[in-house]
């Protein structure tokens, strides 16, 4: 058992690791809720270990001695009783009636220094507390610390790539903060099963979703929130440019699972709301609802009359379905490759089996089918029959949930790269009407590929200000000012996208609006800086080639390209050939990317490499066939 007890409001467990942290390196043994394993019955390990301590360090907070901290008082009336009570204030706060007899030491604004006056007379207390001489030590211990979790980007708009350790260039960059808007941090897991952080953070990003349904509130997007993961409130809102933060804890159990959630002004870390939820697993999805309800009641946004309907759409009562679909979330976002993909298809599949009528599942199921079509597959037929096995998955949550924001998304974007583009322009338009912030990147990119380039422009802009640390949301910002032309502006967006990375796509991106602009050396040294080339930067090289003059070296990859995609890599082949003055070849070679109904005829309208067909009637009868929306 444990020296000390260490008895606090969940909320203020971040504020607390600091003391536990000293304590140990002064060679104590700190029991506190963090150890509770994933199957603990945690009441009654709690009790266990709170009646075994020869110390109960109780920390007196604004939390702890409100009306929700009724734990903490029950807890330090049983340390009364038995002689082990050590408060400690870490608010300006008097203890509750009946605690104040005994002094509570002042722990307020301590930030872990060691030699500070006020620990080194907790310091004291405690050794006073187990009966150890002052000056005697006590048996030292080791510590194992916690490794970093590697957070990848989606392998949906821009592949996999590897987020950078970022400078401070990074957390210096908000602006000021919009009214109602809120991060969701990701949800510390508690349950002493570093395993079960998909859990917790699955939790978080649902409930950024919900949140993000309530009209009038501007969400920040889930790869921002995790960038700042281990700040406080005040500096994470700082630098995400919000006024609010959304935080929290999860603890689960085989059948239960506690969520303490918080609400802090970001201005000045003042809570606004709080509570902690004890439910069955079966009641997960009710407790993000009524969380969201909270928040919207605390920041004074008054729901309409389906909103609360719509926080929970897409959702399943089936605990082990649920679980399922977050752990194939999790493993999908892991490192990228087709293996991952099909495991993680084959938990969505398990999840359908348990709850057949879950959309949600339905919709990460044809998400990472469209990922396997557009970036896996090793042929055209093997890509199409990808997208049309999506096309069936969305549809089918489509059914099940008709106003899913997330389902009309995902099946817009779907049709986009099938080339449906004026069906899957009415899809965005639908999309675009539900509440939420799902989709906006896709639909910002399908109107930069149709010639709408303001509205594009707008949209991507809203997308940067909702996820400003997330590189795969500048990298589509560079997309979209290439595809207008505005080359300058692409390569600033493009070099943003390279502070957040590191590998291929890195460099590779802005190499080609430096090829653009003219700047043929710095785009040969950034191409030489890229570790990886996918098959889609070939063209990206050989135009650099062409325009140096090193037409052998535009060969040589156009080799490359047939060898690595064959009938996959029609439109990137075309894009060289058209390079190369090869026109009626490249023309050829589109019309086979017709036939096949290669993705990469999205961007037939704004691709510069095949500027040099654009006078030819075969080309303008192919864009004809292409049927865009206007």
């Amino acid at each position: 058992m444990a020296d000390l007890f260490l008895s606090y409001k969940a909320e203020d467990r971040a504020r607390l690791a600091p003391l536990v942290r000293a304590l140990e390196q002064d060679g104590f043994s700190v029991w506190w809720d963090a150890h509770i394993g994933g199957g603990d019955d945690w009441r009654e390990t709690i009790l266990r270990q709170l009646e075994s301590a020869r110390c109960v360090i109780v920390a007196w907070s604004k939390r702890s001695v409100g009306r929700s901290g009724s734990f903490v008082r029950d807890e330090a009336t049983r340390a009364l009783r038995r002689g082990t009570y050590l408060p400690v204030r870490i608010d300006k706060v008097d203890p509750p009636l009946g605690f104040g007899e005994t002094q509570a030491l002042d722990l307020h604004g301590w930030k872990g220094d060691r030699s500070d006056d006020r620990y080194r007379a907790v310091l004291a207390a405690v050794r006073k507390r187990l009966g150890i001489a002052v000056g005697h030590p006590a048996r030292p211990r080791t510590r194992t610390g916690a490794s970093r979790r590697t957070v990848l980007i989606g392998a949906g708009a821009i592949g996999a790539a590897s987020i950078a350790s970022v400078g401070a260039w990074l957390f210096t960059r908000s602006g000021a903060a919009h009214g109602n808007s809120i991060a969701v941090l990701p949800f510390e897991n508690l349950s002493g099963d570093p395993a079960q952080q998909y859990f917790s953070d699955g939790i978080a990003e649902e409930l950024r979703s919900a949140l993000s349904r309530i009209a009038g509130l501007k969400v920040v997007a889930r790869t921002s929130s995790e960038a700042v993961r281990k700040q406080d409130a005040k500096a994470a809102a700082h630098k995400l440019g919000v006024t609010n933060i959304l935080t929290g804890s999860v603890r689960r159990s085989p059948e239960m699972i506690r969520v303490s959630a918080q609400l802090v002004d970001g201005r000045d870390g003042v809570d606004r709301w709080s509570d902690v939820y004890d439910r069955p697993l079966v009641d997960a999805l009710q407790v993000q609802s009524d969380i969201a309800n909270h928040v919207a009641e605390a920041l004074s946004i008054r729901l309409g009359g389906g909103d609360e309907k719509r926080l929970e759409e897409g959702g399943t009562a089936n605990p082990e379905a649920y679980d399922l679909v977050l752990k194939a979330r999790a493993l999908s976002a892991g490192p990228a490759g087709p293996a991952n993909l099909r495991q993680a298809i084959g938990m969505i599949n398990a999840a359908i089996k348990l709850d057949p009528k879950y959309a949600g599942a339905w919709v990460a199921k044809a998400d990472l089918q469209t990922d396997l079509a557009g970036s896996w597959a090793t042929s055209a037929s093997e890509s199409q029959a990808g997208y049309q096995e999506a096309t069936r998955s969305i549809r089918r949550a489509i059914e099940l949930a008709p106003t899913y924001r997330l389902a009309r998304a995902s099946l817009a974007g779907i049709l986009d790269q099938r080339l449906d583009r004026r069906t899957a322009r009415r899809q965005f338009e639908t999309m675009a009407a539900l509440p939420g912030d799902e989709g906006q990147v896709g639909y910002a990119m399908h109107l930069s590929e149709t010639l709408h380039a303001d509205e594009a422009i707008s949209l991507i802009n809203q997308a940067v200000s909702k996820d400003p640390l997330n590189a795969a949301t500048y990298y589509n910002k560079a997309s979209i000012f290439g595809n207008a032309r505005r080359y300058k502006e692409a390569l600033a967006a493009s070099y943003e996208f390279s502070k957040l990375v590191v590998g291929h796509r890195a460099y590779n991106q802005s190499a080609y609006f430096l090829t653009l602009l003219g700047k043929y050396a710095e785009a040969e040294a950034a191409f030489a800086n890229s570790d990886v080339k996918p098959g889609w930067v070939l063209p990206w090289e050989a135009t650099l080639a062409v325009r140096q003059g090193k037409i052998a070296r535009a060969e040589e990859l156009l080799k490359q390209s047939y060898a690595e995609a064959s009938d996959a890599g029609y439109y990137q082949q075309a894009d060289i050939l058209a390079q190369l003055g090869r026109k009626d070849e490249a023309l050829a070679t589109l019309e086979k990317a017709f036939a096949a109904r290669d993705p990469g005829l999205t961007a037939i309208l704004v691709d510069a490499m095949l500027d040099p067909l654009r006078s030819e009637p075969r080309f303008q009868g192919l864009v004809k066939n292409l049927d865009f929306p206007s």
